[in-house]
């Protein structure tokens, strides 16, 4: 019998080979462990440490006894590194929770606390008179005086002077202290009961940084109209200060809420446009790869070097390798040890819904997305088409449930929303960044720049505005593990559904009466 002859033909590419999930298993481990510890407290975490130790011990004994046996080795290795992770995250949790202002946290006292400012203040959606303050406490005066400290405040301030600090400003002030509401890295909730006593300037680079922030917010609003300008900063470096109330909800409603955020997508979009440039001309990899570099740590410090904007360049720079070099199948292991590195600096992520999204739609775009690619492809799809429409429902897919845990509330129109703004994101982004180091020099410069993201932006603000009215653009759904569950078995249906080849009506019904039960919860 004479065999055909092979359809695919060359080297056999990354989704060929299948993806290197090798590491996989030790970031899950070591989140897992973080999360335990910042959940149940440092002793169920110690607990966990000895507990894992002694399994890593058990089975690489076993492995060892009876020759190399990789499955048992890899398990041993993850058990090991388990303990090591529960142990580290352990001892951090217990040294938080036994700090001087944690202990006058949890009496309720009133104290003067020394704070470094790690973040813009944001307006509080329920008080917007009030803002929201993340800081650092370096001292504390007691009866007995002035101690040393440390831990993760959040402040709760109105006025002026609050509102006016940036990153990097050390404040003293005196005020309430309560214990924080939600798990995580934050001691203690501190209300000023007055102003601020002194105030000492940020460092150089976060002045610099906050310049440019201003410059390019000044920009916006003198070459667009108010949501507009109050939208761009947002788009390009996160800054959302100016961004309008009915702007918020409607992003929200419609699912595009991200992109007011930095995000993964943020810095993918600005190192490509760097390596695009050093490609156009002729410079060479190592040369460009440096260039590329010193644009990320630039535009991490322009956009905040926050723990959320250090996130989203660990993320940013993973997808970048994924889709741009084509290499997923180093993107795997470059996500799992960008989640080890994050966990290990700042454990309060692992508790984070804005890192769990964060992780998701990374892992969906390496994963899940080149492998929708090829088969609409396949089926005739053109490239660019294709690409936007596996990476828009990929990241929505994969990141609903985790939404739903958050909020309580899943977009049906997210996908389309996105898909729908997708070819102008990149546009304003890149323009964006040109036009703040524009600003540097001149603002009239930046602002002549910024005219022409005029039209793009009254695009995504009508999309948004359109998804969010129409009937039923979010689905109510149980906040927690009941939401997660919910939209799984939704995803279930549908993707039971499609495989099967079934009914349309049949689906659809079914996931209607599914959608019927969950609003009567």
């Amino acid at each position: 019998m004479q065999r055909s002859a092979p359809t695919h033909q060359g080297p056999p590419s990354d989704l060929d080979r299948g993806l290197d999930l090798r590491l996989v298993p030790f970031a899950a481990a070591a989140w897992t462990a973080t999360a335990i510890a910042l959940l149940w407290g440092p002793g169920v975490a110690a607990l966990l440490a000895v507990s894992a130790a002694l399994g890593a011990l058990v089975v690489l004994a076993v492995s060892l006894n009876r020759g190399r046996t990789e499955h048992l080795f890899l398990i041993g290795a993850v058990a090991l590194f388990l303990s090591c992770f529960a142990g580290g995250a352990a001892a951090r949790v217990d040294a938080a929770e036994s700090s001087a202002v944690a202990q006058l946290a949890r009496e309720g006292s009133v104290a003067t606390l020394t704070l470094e400012i790690t973040d813009d203040p944001k307006a509080v959606s329920s008080n917007p008179r009030q803002r929201m303050i993340l800081a650092r406490a370096t001292t504390v005066e007691t009866p007995q005086g002035s101690v040393q400290t440390g831990g993760e405040i959040t402040v709760f301030a109105s006025g002026d002077n609050w509102a006016a600090l940036i990153p990097g400003h050390e404040v003293v002030a005196r005020g309430r202290l309560s214990e924080p509401t939600r798990a995580g890295m934050t001691v203690a909730i501190f209300r000023p009961s007055g102003d601020i006593v002194s105030v000492s300037g940020p460092p150089r680079y976060q002045q610099w940084a906050a310049d440019i922030r201003q410059r390019l917010a000044s920009a916006a609003q003198s070459a667009l109209p108010p949501a507009a300008a109050g939208l761009l900063p947002g788009l390009v470096v996160g800054d959302v200060s100016n961004q309008l109330p009915e702007t918020k909800t409607d992003f929200f409603a419609s699912g595009l809420a991200h992109l007011t955020a930095v995000s993964g997508a943020n810095v993918s979009i600005v190192l490509g446009a760097v390596l695009l440039v050093v490609r156009g001309v002729g410079i060479g990899p190592r040369t460009g790869a440096v260039l590329a570099g010193i644009a990320l740590v630039a535009f991490v410090i322009v956009a905040r070097p926050s723990p959320s904007v250090v996130r989203a360049a660990a993320m940013g720079a993973v997808t970048l390798l994924a889709l741009v070099a084509g290499r997923s199948k180093q993107a795997m292991p470059a996500l799992a040890v960008s989640v080890i590195a994050l966990l290990a600096v700042w454990p309060g992520l692992a508790v984070d819904f804005g890192f769990a999204l964060s992780v998701a739609a990374t892992a969906a775009l390496i994963a899940v997305a080149p492998v929708w690619v090829a088969w609409l492809r396949e089926r005739g799809w053109p490239r660019g088409v294709a690409e936007v429409f596996s990476v828009s429902l990929a990241a929505c897919v994969v990141t609903a449930p985790i939404v739903a845990a958050m909020t309580g509330t899943v977009s049906i129109v997210s996908v389309a929303a996105n898909i729908a703004v997708a070819p102008v994101v990149a546009f304003i982004t890149v323009v964006g960044v040109v036009a703040a180091l524009v600003g540097v020099l001149s603002v009239g410069g930046a602002s002549l720049l910024l005219a022409c993201t005029g039209p793009p932006l009254w695009w995504i603000l009508e999309v948004a505005r359109r998804a969010a009215g129409l009937p039923g653009a979010t689905l109510t759904v149980p906040s927690g593990i009941q939401g997660v569950g919910v939209v799984l078995v939704l995803a279930a249906i549908l993707a039971f559904g499609w495989w099967r080849r079934g009914s349309p009506a049949g689906v659809c019904i079914a996931s209607l009466a599914l959608v019927t039960c969950v609003r009567m919860l």
